[in-house]
Order: C-alpha cells, then structure tokens, then sequence
C-alpha cells in the first residue's frame, strides 16, 4: 500500500513539473509583439515607418506591438537573445551574434537587391574621408590602405557588420601581409595601439560619419543605406571608389549641423542586406509564420510608407528603386559573413 502510494505521489508529483514545464514554454509567448531597433533605425525621422510596420503586424495578427528604440547595438543583440524582444531588424553579424547566445534566434526575412531576388541582396560598406583631405589617402594617385597607419578612425559598433566586422576584415587582410602588422587583430583594431593613434565608435552609422564630417577622425567606417536619407551623389559613380557625396541642405539630425559637407569614398565592400530576426521562443511559430507572410508579401513590398520611391520625401526604412522586396532565407545564407570571424 505505502509502495502504492509513493508510486502515485511520484507519478502527481510528475505530472505537476510537466504541467509547470509546459506552462512555462506557453507564458513566453504572449499578447505582444516586441520590436527592437537599432540606433540607425532609431531615429525620429524614421518613426512614421516603424508605425506602419508595427500597425500591419497589429492587423495580421491581432497583437499590440511595442517598439524597442535604442541607442547602442550590444542592448538591441541582448534584447532579442534574453527574449525581451520577439524580433528586430539587424545586421548580419549581430545575427550571428544573437544566434550564438540563443538558437531560437531565427531570420525572419531579408530585403532582397533592385532584381527582387537574393542574387544581388546587397548594401556597401565604406571607408570615407573628407574630400579636401583625399590626396593624403592616395600612392601614385590612387587611394591606398597604406595611408590609414597612424590617422584617426571611427567605427559604428564592434557589433556592426559594415560598420565594424567588414573594414576590420578588409584591414587586417591588408596589413597583416606585413611583417609589422602579422599578428592584427579586431581587438587591436578596436583599441587602435597597433595600427591607428585614436579609434572612435560613433554607436551608429549616422554618427560615424558625422564623426568624419565634424572634423573629429580622419577616416570613418559607414553603410551606404544607413546615410541615404542625408547625403546626395555630387560627382562620380553611386558606391564605388572615389564618388563624392555631400550632405543635404535640409538633412534631419544629427546631419542638419554638417549641411553641405562632402566626403569621398576611399574603400568599398559589398555586404549581405540586414535581416529581420525573430526569437521563435516568445514569437510563437503560428505568429512568426503570419508575420512572414506579411512581409514577404506584394503589399509589403508595395507600402511607400516602408519602401519610398527614390526621391520622395518622407524618409522610410528601406527603398524602392526597383523590385526591392523581403524574401525568406535560411540561416545558411548568412555563411560567407560568419566566415570573416574564423
């Protein structure tokens, strides 16, 4: 009998820690839709896009959504990792980053390039420097990396793909061929004793090149879709080396105190378009399908509230020059960015 009843004790006692344990998985998803942003995508000129992305969300899944603004990259990363966001729009690399911290960080969709497929989903990188100061970057009348050793450089985050993983990539590749510079290495890059006599982190792609345009570094680290809104080709070809572009007269903060300043590009990468991510532990599958079918769909694609035509101007987070679109991906898409780090 006592047999018995220890067995049925256990069994209960069983059966309650299984309850618990599945009434835990359940309480992560919940009645919201959490969005972080990143800095570049924080900004109050960008706030009327957030709102439509957010208000269709609304509509598809019956949910309130909250929006996340942030001002450095590591909280957005941890954000969606802990769970305290169910999904967020970020770079490749920060991806990579969020995704080793927790597996159900999962992509949700990728803008894909003009076509409307991935064969050309991509963005730009860029070294920049002030255009007055572009003959102390250039051997024999062409731009050098050789010419960065010892000046002033500001990247947007050690968490940035274009801002930071890219150019350090590009740079170390480029110096460590040298006896000198064997051993560099992000961490030397981001203190700058080896190679740089000051390094700066703007927090965001924005803010690196206003650290260029103020005069504070000589060099600096930024994406080409990130500035968009503020800056206009002046001479030479759209990202490619040697373009000149210059601040728009009317251009919102923090570029409006750097109207009519131009910079040229010294160094251009090509680098995989930014995903949004999903954290399919407090998403839920049946949300995280409902939303990426919004997303990937024809009235997605078409809202001038999230795509704007070329010239318009409300600023929006992407644009539409052509086909542009979000695509699903899977996880191995994102390989060739996890390659820079091994």
């Amino acid at each position: 009998m006592k047999k018995t009843l220890l067995m049925s004790s256990v069994l209960a006692l069983s059966i309650a820690l299984a309850a618990c344990s599945g009434q835990t998985t359940e309480s992560k998803v919940d009645d919201k839709i959490d969005i972080v942003w990143y800095p570049n995508e924080s900004g109050s000129d960008l706030k009327a896009s957030r709102d439509e992305i957010g208000e269709l969300i609304e509509e598809a899944t019956g949910k309130e959504v909250k929006h996340h603004l942030t001002t450095d990259y590591a909280i957005a990363i941890e954000t969606i990792a802990n769970g305290n966001a169910d999904m967020g729009f970020m770079g490749s690399n920060s991806y990579i980053e969020a995704k080793k911290k927790n597996d159900a960080v999962i992509p949700l969709a990728v803008q894909s390039g003009a076509s409307g497929t991935l064969d050309d989903a991509i963005y730009y990188s860029w070294l920049a420097v002030d255009v007055n100061e572009q003959d102390a970057f250039k051997k024999d009348d062409e731009f050098s990396l050789d010419t960065i050793e010892g000046k002033s450089i500001s990247f947007v985050s050690n968490s940035s793909t274009s801002g930071f993983k890219v150019p350090s990539s590009t740079i170390i590749k480029h110096f460590s061929e040298t006896d000198k510079y064997a051993d560099l290495s992000e961490e030397s890059i981001m203190t700058g004793a080896e190679l740089f006599e000051q390094v700066l982190f703007g927090n965001s792609h924005q803010g690196s090149a206003v650290n260029l345009l103020n005069g504070d570094v000589d060099v600096a680290a930024f994406c080409d879709t990130c500035v968009e809104e503020y800056v206009e080709l002046k001479d030479g070809e759209a990202n490619r080396q040697g373009a000149i572009y210059t601040v728009k007269e009317n251009a919102a903060e923090p570029f409006n105190k750097v109207a009519g300043k131009d910079f040229t590009l010294m160094n251009v990468t090509p680098v995989l378009n930014e995903p949004f991510v999903a954290n399919l532990e407090t998403m839920g599958q049946e949300d995280f399908d409902t939303i990426q079918a919004l997303f990937t769909s024809d009235e997605f694609a078409n809202n001038e509230m999230i795509f704007g035509l070329e010239g318009s101007e409300t600023a929006t987070l992407f644009t539409k020059e052509d086909n542009e679109r979000f695509l699903k991906v899977e996880d191995a898409w994102f390989n060739p960015i996890r390659e820079l780090t091994k």
